[in-house]
């Protein structure tokens, strides 16, 4: 079985993400899904996002976050023409 191809598997993982209710409970489910590395990344390509969608340029981000230019433009290609999951997130952030 590859993961990778599994759509059953990721929409298992989806469902359990919605059954979470709180900031703590979210904080233990990934404490325990990823590792410390995964965390950063994750939290290194939110703010990247955050801060394209609010106009810095690349050279700032970079600067601020230590993104690698490769990761900071895939960040950029999901936050122009992915399936807007950034904006949908951050959006919600604001409110």
């Amino acid at each position: 079985m590859t993961l990778k191809n599994d759509e059953k598997l990721r929409k298992e993982l989806y469902a359990e993400f919605l059954k979470l209710e709180t900031e703590e409970e979210a904080e233990q489910f990934l404490n325990d899904l990823c590792t410390i590395k995964e965390l950063e990344s994750m939290c290194q390509r939110l703010k990247a996002a955050k801060m394209l969608l609010s106009g810095k340029t690349y050279n700032e981000i970079v600067e601020e976050t230590e993104i690698s230019s490769a990761t900071l433009a895939r960040v950029s290609k999901c936050v122009r023409y992915g399936d807007g999951g950034y904006k949908n997130v951050i959006t919600k952030q604001k409110k």
